[in-house]
Parts: C-alpha cells; sequence; structure tokens
C-alpha cells in the first residue's frame, strides 16, 4: 500500500511501496505492456498528484511518457505537477450543438509512447467516440503495447456499487468491472487521514467553493469516508492477494489447496445485479475465479416462450455477469431446485448466492423454497441469501 503525502512534502523513497523505479523494471522485464491502477477512497486523495510524479521520475529515467488525458479540476497542485510533459491534445467531438473535450484515442496510439497517464478510468465517453467507457479505451492501449498508468475512486467499482450506496446514500452510475483489475500489474491505495482530506475540501483544493458544505455534510462525511478507505484497502489487499496466489503456484511455492467455487443463482426474469454484485465480491475474497452464474430454463422459457420482459431481463442479466468476470451455466430441466442442486455437487461448489423476496408463509409452503433445499441438502457449501426487491428477486 501507499500512502500518500501531501503535495508539498517529499515523498519517502525508502521501505517496500511501489515506486516509478519498480514500474520502471516492469516495463524492461518484458515485452508486454503494464497497467499500474491507483485506487483512493475519493476525490483529493492525490491520485492523479501521484501519477504525474511517476511519470516525471519515468521522464527522467529515459522512459518515452505520455499525459494522455489528465483531470486537474481547477486544482493549483495538479496543474502545476504536469509542468513540461508531453500532452497529447484532446479531440473535439460535437454532441448535440456542443463541444467536448475527449482523449484522442487514434492519436496516442499512432504516438505509441512506452507509457500514457489515463486519469478519470470510470469516464464515459460522449457519443461519437469510439468506445463509450475510458477504462475500454485503456484496454486499446495495452492492446498496442502502450503501458498505462490510471486512476479510480472505489465508488466505481462496480462490485461495490451496493455498499456504496447503502452507505453514502449515493447512486454511482460510472462503474469499472471487476474484470479488468484482473489485468493490472500493479493496484496501489492512495491514502490519506479523513480529516486531512475534509481540511482539503474546506481549503478549496478539491471542489469550487459553492460546492464544499454541501461536500462535507453529505459524501464528505466522516462516516463515509471511513467506510470507502476500508473498502479502498480491501479492494487492493484483495487484488494483491490474488498476485501473490498465481505467484506461488506459477514457481510451485504453494502445495494444491481445495479451491473455493462461487455460484450465483440468477432467475430468468428480473434484475440480478446486486446478488451478481455480490457474487464478485465473495469471489475475489477468496482470489478464485472459479464463480458462475448459473440459470435453469424450464419449458416455459424456452426461446419463442420466454415472455420478451423476463428474455430482456435475462439478456441483461447474463451482459452484467460476463462484465463483472462470471461464466455463465445455463441448466434446462423442468424443476429448477433440482437443477441447480445436481450442477452444485458436479462442480464442488462451496458458496451459493441466492436473492430472496419477501414471501408470505403460504407461499413457501405451496411452492417450496430451493433455499431451503439447499440448506438440508448440501452440507459443504455456504449459503448466503441476499435480500433484494420484489420485482428483482427471484422467488425461491
Amino acid at each position: 500500500m501507499f500512502v500518500d503525502t501531501q503535495p508539498s512534502e517529499i515523498p519517502n523513497k525508502g521501505g517496500d511501496r511501489p515506486s516509478p523505479e519498480s514500474l520502471l523494471q516492469m516495463l524492461r522485464e518484458n515485452e508486454r505492456a503494464k497497467l499500474r491502477v491507483y485506487i483512493g477512497a475519493a476525490a483529493g486523495v492525490g491520485k492523479t498528484y501521484k501519477m504525474l510524479e511517476d511519470a516525471h521520475q519515468l521522464k527522467e529515467q529515459g522512459i518515452d511518457v505520455v499525459i494522455a488525458v489528465v483531470e486537474a479540476h481547477g486544482r493549483a497542485e495538479t496543474e502545476e505537477q504536469i509542468r513540461d510533459l508531453e500532452i497529447i491534445p484532446p479531440k473535439l467531438i460535437e454532441y448535440r450543438g456542443n463541444i467536448f473535450e475527449e482523449m484522442d484515442l487514434a492519436a496516442v496510439i499512432e504516438r505509441k509512447p512506452a507509457v500514457a497517464v489515463v486519469d478519470e478510468l470510470a469516464h464515459t465517453n460522449i457519443e461519437g467516440a469510439k468506445n463509450e467507457k475510458r477504462y475500454q479505451d485503456v484496454k486499446e492501449l495495452l492492446e498496442n503495447g502502450i503501458s498505462v498508468i490510471t486512476a479510480v475512486n472505489i465508488q466505481h467499482i462496480e462490485s461495490l456499487n451496493d455498499i456504496v450506496v447503502r452507505t453514502t446514500g449515493v447512486q454511482v452510475r460510472e462503474t469499472v468491472p471487476d474484470c479488468f483489475f484482473k489485468n493490472a500489474d500493479e493496484v496501489i491505495d492512495v491514502d490519506v487521514s479523513i480529516d486531512t482530506l475534509r481540511t482539503r475540501l474546506r481549503q478549496g483544493k478539491i471542489y469550487s467553493v459553492e460546492k464544499i458544505e454541501q461536500a462535507l455534510t453529505n459524501f464528505f462525511r466522516k462516516g463515509n469516508l471511513a467506510t470507502l478507505r476500508e473498502l479502498a484497502l480491501r479492494h487492493v489487499a484483495q487484488q494483491q492477494s490474488v498476485k501473490d496466489t498465481e505467484y506461488r503456484e506459477r514457481e510451485g511455492l504453494d502445495h494444491a489447496v481445495i479451491p473455493e467455487k462461487v455460484m450465483v443463482c440468477m432467475a430468468s426474469r428480473g434484475s440480478a445485479k446486486k446478488i451478481l454484485r455480490t457474487g464478485s465480491r465473495i469471489a475475489g475474497r477468496f482470489a478464485t475465479e472459479d464463480w458462475y452464474a448459473v440459470y435453469v430454463e424450464t419449458p416455459n422459457e424456452e426461446p419463442g416462450r420466454i415472455e420478451p420482459k423476463a428474455f430482456a431481463a435475462l439478456q441483461e442479466n447474463i451482459r452484467f455477469a460476463e462484465t463483472l468476470g462470471a461464466k455463465v451455466v445455463k441448466l434446462k430441466s423442468t424443476n429448477v431446485a433440482d437443477a441447480l442442486l445436481e450442477y452444485a455437487r458436479g462442480e464442488g461448489i462451496t458458496h451459493v448466492i441466492f436473492g430472496q423476496s419477501a414471501r408470505t408463509r403460504w407461499d413457501i409452503f405451496w411452492r417450496g423454497s430451493v433455499i431451503n433445499r439447499f440448506l438440508a441438502e448440501v452440507k459443504d457449501a455456504a449459503v448466503h441469501v441476499i435480500p433484494v426487491e420484489k420485482e428483482e428477486g427471484q422467488s425461491k
């Protein structure tokens, strides 16, 4: 973990924290483009400043580095930190009579630097850009052999969306799928204390003056920031655990262990986003890629017979699950519970996740409960029941 310092302070060169030198070593190890991601609890912790600081040190060591896009948000320290770094001019896109600036993906690829600095990873591009999302632009840069240093706030990570809403009351629309971070060579936490962050806010270093009081009493409340900091620390620790596990397996340093396998049970109707996010978090906690989004196609849900609204919801669930990195599995059966139980046993599933909306006792007695059957019949798996709204849940 890297703990950010105030911009005026001299960063500590010692210790084990990631540094420009570590990125330089990665760049020289082989030809594959590298990805470093800085994660912070909120705006103002110093992610952009740190990226630019690293860019300068890489430049001093002879690495060809450019700024593909940086959002200074009017912060003087950030703007001053750009100094003599080469900036690729933005692409101007006209949309609904207005001109917008976006990262010029084609120009960066044509310039082909060794390293590109790409800020605001979760940004949604304006209509007319090649890709819908900036993280998709980053993937293209990597595919073209350009290493990337980028930054994102923890609330923009897709699997944490529900937790952020519950904690802060803010619905974050721009998100980055968790599977994007699996390709990162380094994920680094940029952290400052809650009091320091709130002081920066009061000093006008994060938002304009008219937004300060509202931010202090809403998103930047101490309780919110404490939760977001913990989420950032846990996410970075989780990513490091995955890398350590992969390294040990690759080098033969670990004895084989029984893998954790996570299964999310989706209905062929309604939204499953909340339980899919939970599945992604649990899979990440165990550093496993063995997690599955499973649904059962009954005769009434076969193509041509399924209701159009249910079919559209199912396709959206499948797309969302794949975005999060799940392996989508379709089972065909007249009995949903039997099919799910058989699959869980056959695959050695260790964690099963259900969505559960409120049901009457009579409804459960009359129709039965898949959850109750799993609790009674599957002894080697943990069963997770996630409360959901009735219209987005599935009857269990």
